[in-house]
């Protein structure tokens, strides 16, 4: 699905990331874990195309990154959704018109039952008509998840979903993140939170890459 062959990207001439040869295959489900600023968004850029690798190979569902136009990437974020880091929503449209909003991009109307059935797996049904300064930070979490969802993408990456939840309410996203994994989806969670690791162990067979100077390993059972 997500490939990567002797990647490199870094900033300004310095390495940040660097060979980089990794499988992210269809129904896995991967953690990332490394400390701030070691480069855990900036792979996750690099597999939904935001990115482009500095040297090496990114293939994206089966596409050469290299060669991809604007309108192929395009195309790209209707498998890939992503919930980033400080989810931004439009504070004048209620949560519903929010998480429809791929949707609308994407020239396609929201089915009014399929979007209250999103809503209410993610515990937001009595909350659709609610702007989005009125949510709590869970909500807003449990929002950003649902936008990422909503064109059914085959491939999920989160950055630090839970850095700002409460222990309980993290469990709550990471049981949501767990489901959409047995439906089939591939996900990829960036965190420093390795008892939220820990946790997931019970709900789902999952991978932990970590990136240690500037490379990406497998952590096995170090965690």
């Amino acid at each position: 699905m997500i490939a990567f062959d002797d990647v490199s990207y870094g900033y300004g001439g310095t390495p940040l990331l660097r060979g980089i040869s990794l499988r992210l295959t269809p129904g896995s489900f991967h953690f990332l874990t490394g400390p701030s600023g070691a480069g855990k968004s900036t792979f996750l850029k690099l597999c939904y195309g935001e990115l482009m690798p500095v040297d090496g190979k990114v293939s994206l569902i089966g596409q050469d990154r290299a060669a991809m136009s604007r309108d192929d990437i395009a195309r790209l974020r209707g498998r890939i959704g992503v919930v980033h880091q400080d989810c931004q929503f439009l504070d004048h449209l209620p949560v519903a018109e929010n998480v429809a909003l791929p949707l609308t991009v994407a020239g396609r109307e929201a089915d009014a039952g399929e979007l209250r059935e999103l809503l209410s797996w993610v515990g937001l049904g009595s909350r659709a008509r609610a702007l989005p300064p009125s949510l709590s930070g869970g909500e807003r979490q449990r929002a950003a998840l649902a936008r990422a969802v909503v064109l059914s993408p085959d491939l999920l990456l989160a950055d630090e979903p839970t850095g700002n939840l409460d222990w309980e309410m993290s469990l709550r996203l990471l049981t949501l993140l767990s489901e959409l994994n047995r439906m089939g989806k591939t996900i990829v969670i960036a965190t420093h939170d390795l008892n939220l690791i820990r946790a997931a162990k019970p709900m789902v067979s999952a991978r932990v890459l970590r990136i240690k100077d500037r490379q990406i390993i497998h952590a096995g059972a170090e965690l």
